[in-house]
């Protein structure tokens, strides 16, 4: 499919356009300058001073002679073959112009790291526009503006103004929206001893986004893990199919974390529904693993790269002291994971090698008397017990050893084991050779066990991730799509009566009691006849969503007389909006149940979203919902049960019965596919859903939808 940026057409990137961006076999930089204050200075510098293979060029026509040993030509047609990337530093208002003279020397792709663009207000905006229409006319991909460009530490080309050293070769991709987080990351990456592949700075991301960068950088043979910084999301379902895509993790900061997506408040749904719950649904499907904090993305990502993955989330802790052994474990379970329960075997025999006082359950307190070859043997031990899946040591310089010695006892264990390890040595000044051996080693090191704990979730989610991966086929349901297609396509925008959401919910499967309009006490009272048993009458008007909150139900009425005064104060209070309905909804009444709510929204970023959580008329109160991106598929559903009282309850709670969890889970995938296959819904609520005795089914009791 066409995607339009600006109104602009943009054409997916094929792969040879990723070569124009880190393989070119010629750059030019457009914006070339002598004063070591600007910014064309340090773009020069570092084209021309690293291991780029390719040929440089500089273009200033200001300028005569040689910049850096390199020849400075007044305009971009005097650039000698080969060129096929443009970097541009020039004023944002002749960005166009000379991205038009880049399109006509035959350049593929250009880096605009100009400023002054759309983050500077409309003219700069409308500059934009200018650029996009012009690359389009050009067949030219750009990245950015207002970004700091891209480096291969692999290939030596760095095409931004950072000053030297550049990161370290590594096998960990970074893609920022963020040029300054670029530059704090690259020094805190050498800092800790692991170096980047690529790194891609996005800026306005006017053409290339967060998505495209993935692939350029996964595309990469050196890359073994991306990590990214995001402020928002240009193609939130491409993005998850590109993620999904992956046979390398990705790792991802969100920052920006409000609820100040798109929603409708009209519905609870829409209420509940947000960009912060979109982007937790979305990464779970793309398998990204989501990182906290910027210190804990590059952990994740450092970990994710050197470290395998755990076969589950029971983990161990080997210690030489109680606080940090218990600092630790805390630790673990504050971040999703669990305490191994050591067998009584493994108990057994971590003991006979450890003084009488050393504690042999989790976490193993050695004492601070443990010697190098005790935290070897006992590593070595946990490492093996099958009811254990990743293990965490933890320990201050011991009293009698400095603790590299204690880390060269760890290193060949670790080197050996299938199970992942990390270590942390707490403190600074005595531990630095310790630090620096374990990353020669690529062990994963900390200073507290916090970050080493966060680091183990990381690879805990991953390996859930590509678990989930094997279940991730949206489940297949038969419906009516031709039944629904036509109600919705007849259709006004706005709320849908009663009748025609009940009309769809029947194309899709998902039963409704038996009901009936009324627009007087006469046919209120024939159809609570018709229907039979007792009846619920509820007001029927567009303008009122939640008809708790007007008094617009009445419950359980059999006698003639109930009902017509039930009538007439409901069509009073539909009288009084401005549509002045006097139409009255009449519904059998069900039998006792559980009750949930099962919603959609369609987000801006990512789509259909489907809800799921409790039921009733305080839902936003309770707050107990999950979203997952529609259609669903059965990890989806598992999520939602486990992750939400409403789902756990459907096995039943102490006086509360068991409810028909497999009705639930068949009313989730049709509402997915109902989202998916219809994109005019903008809102669909179902409350409260009636939940019966297992093998009875269930019943939508009110039903709200809203069309765009």
């Amino acid at each position: 499919m066409m995607r339009h940026r600006l109104g602009v057409p943009i054409a997916q990137i094929p792969p040879d356009a990723f070569d124009a961006f880190f393989k070119p076999r010629g750059v030019v930089l457009v914006g070339a300058s002598r004063d070591p204050a600007k910014l064309g200075f340090g773009v020069a510098r570092n084209l021309a001073g690293g291991d780029y293979p390719g040929e440089v060029s500089f273009v200033n026509p200001k300028i005569q002679g040689e910049l850096f040993g390199r020849t400075v030509y007044p305009a971009v047609g005097d650039v000698p073959d080969p060129v096929d990337l443009a970097i541009l530093l020039v004023p944002a208002a002749l960005t166009p112009a000379m991205l038009y003279a880049c399109g006509k020397r035959g350049i593929q792709a250009a880096v605009i790291s100009s400023g002054g663009f759309g983050e500077a207000g409309g003219a700069g905006a409308h500059l934009e526009a200018e650029c996009l229409a012009v690359a389009a006319q050009c067949n030219m991909r750009l990245l950015g503006p207002n970004c700091i460009g891209i480096i291969d530490t692999h290939n030596g080309l760095n095409t931004t103004f950072l000053a030297p050293p550049g990161p370290d070769q590594g096998e960990i991709a970074l893609v920022s929206h963020s040029g300054a987080m670029c530059a704090a990351a690259i020094d805190w990456l050498v800092g800790r001893g692991f170096g980047l592949s690529r790194l891609i700075s996005l800026g306005n991301q006017l053409d290339l986004d967060e998505a495209d960068a993935l692939e350029m950088v996964a595309s990469d043979a050196a890359t073994r893990v991306v990590a990214m910084y995001l402020e928002t999301t240009a193609d939130g379902r491409r993005l998850v199919e590109v993620a999904r895509g992956l046979t390398i993790p990705v790792v991802a900061l969100k920052v920006g974390r409000s609820e100040a997506g798109i929603r409708a408040v009209a519905s609870h749904t829409g209420a509940l529904a947000g960009s912060e719950r979109a982007y937790r649904a979305a990464f779970r499907r793309a398998g990204i693993v989501r990182a906290p904090t910027i210190e804990a993305m590059l952990d994740a990502a450092r970990t994710l790269a050197w470290a395998p993955l755990p076969p589950g989330r029971r983990m161990a802790v080997l210690t030489n002291a109680g606080g940090p052994g218990v600092t630790a474990a805390d630790a673990l379970e504050g971040s999703g994971l669990r305490l191994a329960d050591l067998s009584a075997a493994t108990r057994s025999d971590l003991a006979r090698s450890l003084p009488a006082g050393a504690g042999v359950a989790n976490p193993v307190d050695m004492l601070a008397s443990a010697q190098p070859r005790d935290f070897a043997g006992c590593l070595q031990r946990l490492l093996a017990a099958p009811e254990v899946d990743g293990a965490l040591v933890v320990f201050p310089p011991p009293p009698m050893f400095p603790a590299e010695a204690v880390v060269d006892a760890l290193v060949p264990v670790v080197d050996r084991a299938a199970k992942p390890v990390v270590v942390t040595v707490m403190g600074e000044r005595a531990v630095q050779v310790a630090s620096h051996r374990l990353r020669t080693a690529r062990i994963p090191d900390f200073r507290f066990p916090e970050a080493a704990a966060s680091a183990l979730a990381a690879l805990a989610d991953r390996a859930e991730a590509l678990s989930a991966a094997a279940d991730s086929r949206p489940d297949p349901v038969e419906v009516d799509r031709t039944d629904a297609e036509g109600i919705l396509a007849r259709a006004a925008p706005g709320w849908l009566p009663t009748r025609e959401c009940a009309e769809v919910m029947k194309a899709y499967g998902i039963s409704c009691p038996s009901a009936r309009l009324a627009t007087t006490a006469a046919e209120a009272i024939e159809a609570a006849a018709v229907l039979g048993g007792p009846v619920a009458l509820k007001v029927d008007a567009a303008e009122i969503v939640h008809k708790s909150d007007v008094g617009g139900v009445r419950l359980g009425l059999t006698a003639v007389d109930d009902i017509r005064a039930a009538f007439e104060d409901l069509a009073s209070i539909g009288g009084a909006t401005s549509r002045k309905s006097t139409t009255v909804q009449v519904q059998q009444m069900v039998e006792s149940g559980q009750e949930v709510i099962v919603g959609g929204v369609r987000d801006r970023q990512f789509g259909p979203l489907v809800l799921f959580g409790s039921g009733g008329v305080e839902v936003e109160a309770q707050d107990d919902v999950e979203f997952a991106l529609a259609p669903l598929n059965g990890t989806d559903v598992a999520h939602l049960f486990a992750n939400t009282r409403a789902g756990r309850r459907l096995a039943g709670y102490r006086s509360i019965p068991a409810g028909d969890s497999k009705a639930v889970e068949e009313v989730l995938f049709r509402v997915g596919w109902l989202l998916a296959d219809h994109p005019r819904i903008e809102e669909l609520e179902i409350n409260p859903l009636r939940v019966l005795f297992p093998g009875s089914g269930t019943r939508a009791l009110d039903v709200r939808m809203r069309l765009a």
